[in-house]
């Protein structure tokens, strides 16, 4: 950690040059001695980056960025925040701490936040900024989390995890294939804390997880404009009943339901595409807890096909999570080859096209307020025009 990149010169010359070409920066001579032109171009860069995802950070003076990997890796403020609501008493240690944005949020909540992390440069800057953000409360170590719990007698509340992924080969993966392994270690967590809660990617199999754990009382599925950001994890040393799935979308509101793990109801499909009404998407976050017909009878809507996970209402409604539709009007497929200057986005659901075809061969041109949906109702291709209601 060089600290004369906290000195006022060069962090003006940071801020002034926010917007600029960083390769040329780092091939340029720097005109500051003891700091060298790559050691600004990182920080100009992560600190962009941050403008959006920390806006904290980013309005925060004398803020140390680390590499923009790092930045890329760790949590938003919105999901930080979120998941501090999950932690669990007055004393919690993060093992895999990164920049510190989640034992940030962590220690707003918490009494005593203990931030371990291997990496002793990170560790130090991490410090540093948690000085600057005035959490008091935040202990850093420059250690490894695990060690950290195997060797000391100390227990907590809550432990926090966010393992990483060992191999990015492939969509599957097991937590036992990440660092650290928390199934290996598994006893030793639920030894020294009552709650454990672990962040993973949205690319785990809800099953494969649950096959891997033991005592998951709760699984968060977190989206954020309708894109599925992480799951978590609940892990209560004493659960053994039903584990509960919560999905969360973090937009201008915070929406959450309740989905059944085993998703056995029946919902009531649609007989006949209606010229009017209203067209249901979910959200990324429902859609991940593959409890299609559950979601159907929580929102009181009509299911157009088992295979199509588009729903329906002929009156509003506003507590839904995710994207809505106004039909505006009903088309079988070859009716619109004879529709002249179409414009508006594609859906396909349950249909035997991919939307890029489609676009290209009714050439139609692109409008963020309408859309068209491809679909299926009882074995008939139907094709509904309509306009957005609502994005989140």
């Amino acid at each position: 950690m060089n600290k004369n990149i906290l000195g006022k010169e060069v962090q003006d010359y940071i801020d002034s040059h926010l917007n600029a070409d960083v390769s040329k920066i780092v091939l340029s001579k720097s005109p500051f001695p003891e700091v060298s032109s790559a050691e600004l171009a990182n920080q100009i860069a992560s600190k962009k980056k941050a403008e959006k995802k920390l806006p904290t950070w980013f309005k925060t003076k004398e803020i140390y960025y680390p590499t923009t990997l790092s930045i890329e890796q760790t949590s938003s403020e919105d999901t930080a925040a979120y998941k501090s609501t999950l932690a669990k008493g007055k004393c919690l240690i993060d093992i895999t701490a990164g920049f510190g944005v989640d034992s940030f949020y962590f220690s707003k909540k918490m009494e005593e936040v203990y931030s371990c992390e291997i990496n002793a440069e990170l560790s130090a800057i991490s410090t540093h900024n948690a000085e600057l953000l005035g959490a008091k409360s935040i202990q850093c170590l420059a250690v490894d989390g695990l060690v950290y719990l195997s060797e000391n007698e100390v227990t907590f509340d809550t432990i926090y995890i966010d393992p990483a992924r060992r191999s990015t080969s492939g969509k599957v993966f097991k937590l036992a294939d990440c660092t650290p392994d928390v199934v290996s270690h598994f006893e030793l967590l639920l030894n020294k804390a009552e709650r454990i809660i672990i962040k993973t990617s949205p690319l785990l199999d809800l099953q494969a997880g649950l096959t891997e754990l033991k005592h998951v009382s709760e699984i968060h599925i977190v989206s954020v404009k309708n894109e599925c950001k992480e799951l978590l994890w609940v892990i209560d040393r004493d659960f053994n009943t039903e584990t509960k799935i919560i999905c969360a979308t973090l937009n201008s509101t915070t929406k959450q339901i309740e989905l059944p793990l085993q998703d056995d109801s029946n919902a009531i499909l649609m007989e006949k595409a209606a010229s009017t009404g209203y067209l249901y998407e979910p959200d990324a976050a429902l859609m991940k807890s593959g409890a299609f017909n559950a979601i159907a009878n929580a929102f009181a809507l009509t299911k157009l096909g088992k295979q199509s996970h588009l729903y329906f209402s002929e009156e509003l409604k506003q507590d839904f999570i995710g994207r809505i539709f106004k039909i505006t009007q009903i088309y079988a497929p070859n009716e619109l080859k004879k529709e002249k200057n179409l414009q508006g986005n594609v859906i396909v659901r349950n249909f035997p096209e991919r939307a890029e075809n489609l676009v290209k061969k009714l050439k139609i041109k692109p409008n963020q307020e309408t859309f068209y949906l491809f679909t299926q109702i009882q074995q008939e291709y139907v094709v509904f025009k309509a306009v957005i209601e609502q994005y989140y």
